[in-house]
C-alpha cells in the first residue's frame, strides 16, 4: 500500500511538474526596453494602472540609452520586448533579423511640438538651409528623429548628405551644445525644454508639424520565434495597451498618466507639467507600417522588398 501511494504521489509530481512549461509558455517573464521619451506612455500606463498585472504578466521596464540598440538586445534575448522607432525596427528586418510587431506606441501628430531641431546658442542656425556643413547630433542614427529631420531637409530643399550626422543620446544634448561639440540636435522633451530653459540652445524648428497624422512614432517588436512560442503573452500584452489607451484618453486621468511617465524617465514635477505627451497608437497597421517603407526607401535605406503584412503578430 505504501509503494503503491509512493508511486502515485511521484506521478501527481512528474504530472505537475510536466504541465509548468505550458504555465511558463503562456506567462513568461517580459523584460521590456524603453527610451526616455513620453511615447512610451501607455506602457508606463499599463504598468502602473496594473493592465500587466491583471493578465497575469510579469513586465519588467528597462532603460535602453539609444533607440537604435533594441533591436540587438532582442536578439540576444536581454529583451523579449522593446519599442524600436519604425525605421530602427525596419532597418533590422532589413538586415536579417527576424522581429515582429506586437503593439504600437505613440502617434504623430501636427498639434504635437514636443520634439524638434534644437540649435546651439549663437550657431545662427535659423532654417534649413542652414544645416548645411553643420554637425547634428541624433539620438539613434537610422532612428525615427534622425530620419524624419532628413525628410523634412529633403522636402525643404537640402541635400540631408552636407549634414554631418552625429549619434548622441538624448541626456547628453545639453553638455553637447554647451561645449560646442556639435552645432543643434534634434532632440525631445522633456530635454529640448531643459535645453532652451538653461539658454544654452534655442528651438529653429518644430519640423515635426510637416509630419502626416496618425503614424507610429514607436513600435514595440519582439523575435519571431519568442511570439510564436508565447502567443497568449503577446495578445495580453497589446491588449493591456490598448486598456491603457483608452485610460489615457480621459482627460480625468491625465495627472495619473503624467505621473507613470515621471517615474519612469525620471522627470522633476515641474518638467512633467508641461510636456506634450504623443497620441496612443497601441495598435499596429500595414499602412503605418507602409508610410516608414516609403520614407525609408526614399533615403535609400533599405536594400530589401518588405512584406508590411508579415511583420504584424496577429
Amino acid at each position: 500500500m505504501m509503494k503503491r501511494r509512493t508511486l502515485l504521489s511521484a506521478l501527481a509530481a512528474a504530472s505537475a511538474a510536466a504541465a509548468l512549461p505550458s504555465r511558463a509558455q503562456s506567462n513568461p517573464k517580459i523584460v521590456f526596453g524603453y527610451t526616455a521619451v513620453s511615447d512610451f506612455a501607455s506602457v508606463f500606463v499599463a504598468a502602473e494602472e496594473g493592465y500587466f498585472k491583471k493578465r497575469n504578466l510579469d513586465v519588467e521596464l528597462k532603460f535602453i540609452p539609444l533607440n537604435s540598440t533594441i533591436p540587438a538586445a532582442l536578439q540576444s534575448d536581454s529583451l523579449q520586448i522593446g519599442g524600436p522607432t519604425p525605421s530602427v525596427f525596419l532597418q533590422a528586418v532589413d538586415g536579417g533579423l527576424d522581429l515582429v510587431l506586437v503593439a504600437g506606441g505613440g502617434l504623430t501628430s501636427k498639434t504635437i511640438t514636443g520634439f524638434g531641431l534644437v540649435a546651439r546658442a549663437g550657431s545662427g542656425i535659423k532654417n534649413p538651409q542652414d544645416c548645411v556643413g553643420k554637425k547634428i547630433g541624433v539620438p539613434g542614427l537610422g532612428a525615427f528623429l534622425h530620419v524624419t529631420f532628413r525628410a523634412w531637409l529633403k522636402e525643404s530643399g537640402v541635400d540631408y548628405r552636407k549634414v554631418n550626422f552625429v549619434e548622441a543620446s538624448f541626456p547628453q544634448h545639453a553638455d553637447l551644445l554647451r561645449g560646442g561639440s556639435v552645432d543643434a540636435v534634434v532632440s525631445a522633451d522633456p530635454f529640448m525644454s531643459r535645453i532652451t530653459e538653461s539658454g544654452a540652445g534655442y528651438v529653429a524648428s518644430y519640423y515635426s508639424t510637416f509630419l502626416p497624422e496618425n503614424n507610429q512614432t514607436i513600435v514595440h517588436a519582439a523575435k519571431r520565434e519568442w511570439v510564436a512560442k508565447n502567443p497568449a503573452a503577446a495578445r495580453a500584452f497589446r491588449e493591456s495597451l490598448v486598456e491603457a489607451a483608452g485610460f489615457m484618453q480621459q482627460p480625468k486621468n491625465d495627472a495619473r498618466v503624467r505621473a507613470a511617465i515621471g517615474k519612469y524617465i525620471k522627470l522633476p514635477p515641474e518638467v512633467l507639467a508641461k510636456i506634450q505627451i504623443s497620441p496612443p497608437g497601441a495598435t499596429v497597421n500595414e499602412k503605418q507600417l507602409g508610410y516608414w517603407v516609403g520614407l525609408m526607401k526614399d533615403q535609400d535605406m533599405l536594400k530589401t522588398s518588405i512584406d508590411v503584412a508579415k511583420l504584424i503578430a496577429k
